[in-house]
């Protein structure tokens, strides 16, 4: 999309200048898997919130049930539609299909910006220009980074996995580890594709790839354990999410296996397992940052016109390495659930 296509913004109003948000009180519901949508309260928010209209932004993202990396996603927005006077309404489904009803219906509601996650962009595709057709400014996070200016999205905050697994490969090399195992909970997700991919680049050792049901933490449970059962030279379980990485602790006991596991992505539970030494690293791609920054510019071009990095170039939020040598820096944030 050219610059004299882009969709104007929506919002007139004189640019605000806002200081940082104190103590910030949102009154939210949690939403449910499945696209059912959510409302993300801000009429607690006190300290710095914006005097500008009223604005509602739609943030859809991929999020499978139980996944709870999308809880720090859902807390940065929602901290920056208190700020922003915005009234947010969250939606999340796996299924691309689904995933591109919600935005569709975002677009029905006449929302003024979108934020959206690009894991499967193919699917997105048409539903993004439909948005564009209306004049809703549309934003991506988190997923998508080879596609969002090809579909012609303002601006993208998100880690560039292929970056992410090249580092995560080369973070492998001093520890010692020879053959590993790259566990993919979604097929045909282009993020989680890419990380392993990066991985296998870069590590000098033996790399495979097992494909696992994310949706049904039991069937990951048991698929990882049979690997390690069948393969004990496996020595490491490289795991791209959290809760999959604490549930491959699991096999790896059950197996009675002696390989160590590493993790893209973080959770309360996982810096505590870093902490501990059941994990030993993860890489941060601070999904707090992509949620507060993603909503945030939606404001911005709304009320001022900008869009960062001018429309060219991404907003990289990671990759960032978490081991016992600074996890205690963030486990303050963790504890919290903001990192």
């Amino acid at each position: 999309m050219d610059r004299s296509s882009r969709p104007r913004p929506r919002r007139l109003a004189p640019f605000v200048a806002v200081a940082a948000a104190a103590a910030l009180t949102l009154a939210g519901c949690s939403s449910g898997s499945g696209g059912k949508k959510a409302e993300e309260g801000a009429a607690n928010a006190s300290a710095g919130k914006a005097d500008t209209p009223r604005m509602t932004v739609a943030l859809v993202t991929h999020q499978a049930p139980g996944d709870t990396f999308w809880d720090t996603v859902r807390k940065g927005a929602e901290a920056a539609a208190a700020k922003d006077n915005i009234k947010l309404v969250y939606s999340a489904d796996p299924n691309a299909g689904n995933q591109a009803s919600l935005v569709q219906n975002a677009i029905d509601q006449k929302v003024d910006g979108i934020a959206i996650t690009l894991a499967k962009p193919d699917a997105m595709k048409n539903v993004i220009g439909k948005a564009q057709q209306a004049g809703i400014p549309v934003v991506g996070l988190n997923s998508g980074l080879s596609d969002w200016k090809k579909l012609g999205l303002l601006e993208f905050f998100g880690q560039d996995e292929s970056v992410a697994g090249e580092a995560f490969g080369k973070k492998l090399n001093t520890t010692g580890a020879k053959k590993i195992v790259c566990v993919i909970q979604e097929q045909g997700n282009v993020g989680l594709t890419q990380r392993c991919d990066g991985v296998k680049k870069t590590f000098e050792g033996t790399t495979e790839t097992l494909y696992v049901n994310g949706t049904d933490m039991p069937s990951v449970k048991s698929t990882i354990t049979a690997k390690l059962k069948q393969d004990n030279s496996i020595d490491t379980v490289v795991t791209l999410g959290a809760p999959f990485a604490l549930t491959a602790t699991q096999s790896v006991d059950d197996a009675g296996s002696k390989a160590e596991v590493a993790t893209f992505d973080l959770n309360k539970e996982l810096v505590k397992a870093v902490k501990n030494g059941t994990i030993e690293f993860a890489v941060d791609q601070q999904p707090y940052l992509q949620g507060y920054l993603a909503v945030d510019s939606l404001w911005l071009y709304g009320n001022n016109g900008n869009y960062s990095g001018g429309g060219e170039q991404p907003v990289l939020t990671g990759p960032a390495f978490v081991d016992k040598s600074n996890v205690g820096k963030v486990a303050e944030f963790a504890a919290k659930g903001t990192r």
